[in-house]
C-alpha cells in the first residue's frame, strides 16, 4: 500500500463507508418500529418519554429508549432535552413523519413497509453462490418475507392511485372495466394490484398469475380477508398464461425486468391479450444510460435491489436474459412489446418518482 495518500481524503472516504454501515443498521430500527407498532403509537400522540411509549405497547422501556435515541439521532423523531436524565427526554413523532413511516393506509408516500430487518444466513449464502455459479435465485427461493415485503412497499400506491390516476389515464380501459373486462395480473405477487381492480369493478374478473406458491397463496388469504369474489389467482408464470385472446387489460407491473425470458412473456402476452385490448406495463425509471441514470440520488438503491433480487430471478435460469432492476427502460420495453407483435406503444408518467408506465396495444 502506498504510504504518500492523503490521509484527509482517506478519513473521508472512510467515513462515507462507514455511513452506509449506519444506513444498515438505522434500516434494522425503522423495521423494528414498523414490526412492533411503534411509530403508530407515536402517530398524533405528541410529545412522549420512553416511560410513556412502554406504557402505550406494553414494551420494555429500556429498550424502548435506546431506540427512541436511535431513531431522534437519524433524525426520523424530534427529540426535547428532559432535567437532564434520558428518562424525561421527550420523542415525537410529526405528522410528515408519520405520513411516511406510519400511515400506510392513506399515505402515497408510506415507506415504513419497505424494511425487512437484514437478510438470513441462508439467503446471503445463496446470493453470495450466485456470483460462482451465475445462476440466481427466485423470488419463491427468497422466501415468503420477499412476496409480502413487496406487497408493502409497492401496495400504497396502487391502493390510492392504481384505479383513480394510471387506468383512469389510459385510453377507455375505465370503461371497459366498468361494464366487465377481463384482466390477467402477470407477475402478481401478493395480489395487491389485481384486488384493487376487482373492488373497484365488481363487473369485471381480475385473474392473477404468478410462479411464485408463497406469494399466490398470500394473494388468496387477502382476497379471501377482503371479501372479494371476482378474484381468482394461479400459480404459473407469464409464459404459461392461456393463449385464448381472451384477457381485455394485461398488467406486468415491475416484474419484466425480473423474468428470465421476458421476451417469451412478450409473445406469450400476444397471444392471450384480446385483439383491442391493452397491455399495461409498469416498470422502474431508468435511461438505459448509467451516466443519466446517475443523477438519480437512490441508484445505489436501486442497484442493490438487483443484486438481492431482481437480477438473481432474471439469472434465474440458464437462458436468463439478466435484465436486472435498471434493465427495462422505455426503448428496450418498445424493442420488446414491438419484436411480439404489438404496434402501439406509448410513455406515461404518472408521477411515480420509481417508475414509469407503458400502454401497449397491438
Amino acid at each position: 500500500m502506498a504510504t504518500d495518500l492523503d490521509t484527509d481524503a482517506v478519513k473521508m472516504f472512510g467515513f462515507r463507508v462507514w455511513s452506509y454501515k449506519m444506513g444498515e443498521q438505522v434500516s434494522l430500527l425503522i423495521h423494528l418500529g414498523d414490526r412492533l407498532g411503534l411509530y403508530q403509537a407515536m402517530a398524533d400522540a405528541g410529545p412522549m418519554t420512553s416511560s410513556d411509549l412502554a406504557e402505550r405497547t406494553d414494551l420494555n422501556e429500556r429498550l424502548l429508549r435506546e431506540w427512541l435515541h436511535g431513531q431522534a439521532a437519524a433524525g426520523l423523531l424530534e427529540h426535547t432535552p428532559g432535567d437532564g436524565s434520558p428518562l424525561t427526554a421527550r420523542f415525537e413523532l410529526t405528522a410528515v413523519q408519520a405520513a411516511v413511516l406510519a400511515d400506510e393506509a392513506n399515505s402515497i408516500d408510506f415507506a415504513g413497509g419497505a424494511f425487512r430487518g437484514g437478510f438470513g444466513p441462508d439467503l446471503l449464502d445463496a446470493l453470495a453462490e450466485s456470483f460462482h455459479t451465475g445462476i440466481g435465485i427466485t423470488y419463491e427461493q427468497q422466501g415468503p418475507e420477499a412476496a409480502a415485503g413487496l406487497a408493502r412497499m409497492t401496495g400504497v400506491r396502487s391502493r390510492l392511485e392504481l384505479n383513480s390516476v394510471v387506468l383512469a389515464g389510459l385510453d377507455g380501459v375505465v370503461d371497459k372495466l366498468t361494464a366487465g373486462a377481463t384482466v390477467a395480473d402477470i407477475g402478481c405477487g401478493a395480489g395487491v394490484s389485481t384486488i384493487t381492480i376487482a373492488e373497484a369493478f365488481p363487473n369485471s374478473t381480475c385473474i392473477g398469475y404468478d410462479p411464485s406458491t408463497t406469494a399466490i397463496e398470500q394473494a388468496r388469504s387477502r382476497a379471501a380477508e377482503a371479501g372479494v369474489t371476482n378474484v381468482a389467482f394461479h400459480a404459473i408464470g407469464a409464459e404459461d398464461v392461456p393463449a385464448d385472446a381472451s384477457h381485455d387489460l394485461v398488467l406486468t407491473f415491475d416484474c419484466l425486468h425480473d423474468m428470465p425470458r421476458p421476451d417469451l412473456a412478450a409473445a406469450a402476452i400476444a397471444e392471450t391479450i384480446t385483439p383491442d385490448g391493452t397491455w399495461l406495463i409498469k416498470d422502474i425509471r431508468s435511461t438505459g444510460d448509467f451516466e443519466q441514470d446517475r443523477r438519480n440520488p437512490l441508484l445505489a438503491l436501486f442497484y442493490g435491489f438487483s443484486i438481492a433480487s431482481c437480477l438473481q430471478s432474471a439469472m434465474s435460469t440458464e437462458d436468463g436474459l439478466g435484465l436486472g432492476t435498471l434493465g427495462l427502460h422505455a426503448a428496450r420495453a418498445e424493442e420488446l412489446a414491438r419484436a411480439a407483435g404489438f404496434t402501439s406503444f406509448a410513455e406515461h408518467d404518472f408521477g411515480d418518482a420509481a417508475n414509469l408506465y407503458y400502454e401497449v396495444r397491438k
